[in-house]
Parts: C-alpha cells; structure tokens; sequence
C-alpha cells in the first residue's frame, strides 16, 4: 500500500490531563463503592455505632470528677471515633479493596490501558477524602443532636480540626496502598488488615481514656498514625483545661503531631512506590 492509498485519519486527540483523568476516576470509585453494601455500613456506621454505645453505656458518668473539667464521655470518646472512622475509610478501606483488585485481574486490566497510574491513585486518594469527609459530617451531626456534644466555637480549633483530618486521610491513604501488597492474595486482605486496625484502636485512646493505658502500651501506640489523629481531634473537641488530664505529655503537641503524619505520609508514599504490584505473586 502506497502512500497515496492510505486511509485519511483525522488528528490524533491528545489524552485528558492526569488531574482530569483522576477526578473522573474518583467519580467511578464512589459509584463502585456504593455499591459494596457492607463496606458502607462498616466505614459510615461503625463510628455512629460505637460513639452511641459508649454514649449509651457511660453517658451519665463524668470522665474528670471531681477535676472542676466539665466533659461528658460522648465529648470524650468523640475524637477517638473520628479518628477511626478516618483510618476505616483510608487505611482498611484501601489495603483491602486493591488487594482484591489485584486478586481479580482488575489491576492488570487497567495497567493494559492508556490509564496513568497517577491518575488511578488519585481516583482512590479522591473517594477517601469524600467518604471521610461525608462519615465525619454524619458523625458530628449524631453526635451534636443525640448526645449534645458541644462543637467547637472559634476557628482555631476548625482549623486543626482541618489539618488534622486532611494529614491522617492522606498518610492513611498512602499507607493503604502501600500495605495493600502484603496480603498474598484479596481472600486473605481482610484477614490480614482487621486485625491490625482493631489493635490499634485498643490501645491509641479510642475506647478507653488513653492516659489509663499502661505505659508500655501508650510507648507502642505513639509508634502509629492513629494515636496522633486521636489526640489532635481531643485537642479540638476537649477543652484546654482537660488536657493535663488527659494526655500523659501534658500537651497537645500538635507539632508532634503534623510531623509523624507527615512522615508517614512520606514514608507510605516511599514504600508504596517501591512495592505496589499491578500482578498477583502467582502471575510471574
């Protein structure tokens, strides 16, 4: 065939930007999720759950009696809740889902494809944020109307409560993905990952007042992303006069606190980088 005989074909249309492909991405992993019946009542419901049954069974007990600190245990364990509700939905949530991904070939399939990888991570990273920002809004509504937690009045407290919520569901998310390729196969994900999350929650200050944990206890729970989440969100529903109560430093520490999320941020994006696979470990 000649040059004269080839077919006319019309300009080649550039691929939408990565930005572009990911939000549309985001789009498509919300509707997908959606559809994961028990995933939604898990990440969205559990902290209502929780935050209602602790309410329920300490709601006329005083955490600080005899303190002159007026907080009721709903105010307490609220922080707690949010922060797990965070680690649900990015953590668990992602280190789970991608790992049956992988397990059923959906991975591979959109590596065949003109997909960027930045752009699927984006779309994930973009349904973490709206699930938690949708279960976090839930949660203070239940929590303001049911149990008459009094919400924070000045905008210094909003904006830690900002950092804080945005900081752990990116280092979350990251470290989500980066955990998703130690399971051996999406059967065995949620096995793998459950445990690890409800350990954590134990002993990070989320159902027990994490200054009567033992010491060895709070030492290993300062080590996680989850801890730090949970005593940045007391700092933003507890008042000051609770914190040498309730944190064994003294302090919010909330400059601790931006560094450890961040550096899990940048570790789980590191580590993430370096071990994702597109291929089940039986696939060659």
């Amino acid at each position: 065939m000649t040059a004269a005989t080839l077919p006319a074909t019309g300009p080649v249309r550039a691929l939408p930007s990565p930005l572009r492909l990911g939000l549309a991405r985001t789009a498509h992993e919300l509707r997908v999720f959606s559809r994961e019946r028990d995933a939604v009542f898990f990440i969205f419901l559990y902290p209502i759950l929780m935050l209602a049954i602790f309410a329920t069974v300490f709601g006329k007990q005083d955490p600080f009696s005899g303190t002159g600190v007026d907080v009721t245990f709903p105010q307490y364990f609220l922080p707690g809740m949010i922060a797990t509700g965070v680690m649900l939905s990015s953590f668990q949530s992602l280190a789970i889902f991608i790992a049956v991904e992988r397990d059923e070939g959906v991975l591979k399939r959109l590596r065949g494809t003109p997909l960027p990888a930045s752009s699927y991570f984006l779309g994930k990273v973009g349904q973490v944020l709206v699930t938690s920002l949708v279960q976090t809004g839930l949660l203070l509504v239940v929590a303001a109307l049911m149990f008459h937690v009094p919400m924070p009045t000045d905008a210094g407290r909003w904006w830690t409560f900002a950092w804080v919520l945005v900081l752990g569901t990116a280092a979350g998310s990251v470290c989500g993905v980066a955990f998703s390729s130690v399971p051996r196969s999406g059967k065995s994900a949620s096995a793998v990952v459950t445990p690890i999350v409800l350990v954590l929650q134990f002993i990070s200050g989320v159902f027990f007042q994490f200054d009567q944990l033992p010491h060895w206890m709070q030492d290993v729970a300062s080590l996680f992303p989850l801890k730090w989440m949970a005593q940045g969100m007391r700092s933003v529903f507890l008042p000051d006069a609770a914190v040498r109560f309730v944190e064994p430093s003294g302090s919010w520490q909330h400059g601790a606190t931006a560094a450890i999320l961040a550096a899990y941020l940048v570790v789980g994006l590191v580590l993430g980088a370096r071990t994702f696979r597109w291929l089940r470990r039986d696939a060659g």
